[in-house]
């Protein structure tokens, strides 16, 4: 029988952001603004994953997500999925998912565009979630995964 080891230590109550790509831990703290919180925080990176080649975790005491917080992550690791932590057991497990409406938290790749001109929040509709294809409400130019910036 092969013995399971914890890699990163259990937490009492909070969120475990599993299974983000290991390239994208880092984008996942900063999005979600990790460095300016005072809960305690463990990551991990680079942990092997059956499924996935090489994973990263997050561990964050004593905080839930909000909808456009999860839709963040969705944008930048769309494979990740989401443990509620309530006395050290998992009370919800759900897979992240890439909304069909982006609004307000990323921004247009188009310097023209006139939500980087003016003060008023991004619209975009999701042309292709395998891809990730985001197309602007107002000046309609598409942009990727490599143009992306969430904030």
């Amino acid at each position: 029988m092969m013995k399971k080891e914890l890699k990163v230590n259990a937490i009492k109550n909070g969120t475990v952001i599993d299974h983000i790509a290991a390239k994208n831990l880092f984008k996942v703290i900063s999005i979600l603004k990790l460095h300016k919180i005072s809960n305690q925080i463990t990551f991990g990176n680079n942990l092997e994953s059956h499924k996935h080649g090489n994973k990263a975790i997050i561990k964050i005491s004593d905080l839930l997500f909000e909808k456009n917080e999860i839709d963040k992550i969705a944008l930048v690791a769309p494979n990740a999925v989401l443990n509620v932590i309530k006395n050290y057991e998992v009370v919800e497990k759900k897979k992240v998912n890439i909304p069909d409406e982006v609004i307000g938290i990323a921004k247009c790749f188009n310097p023209n565009c006139i939500t980087n001109n003016e003060s008023m929040q991004t619209r975009f509709s999701v042309l292709d979630k395998q891809k990730l294809a985001l197309k602007c409400h107002y000046c309609e130019k598409i942009t990727d995964e490599e143009h992306l910036y969430v904030f």
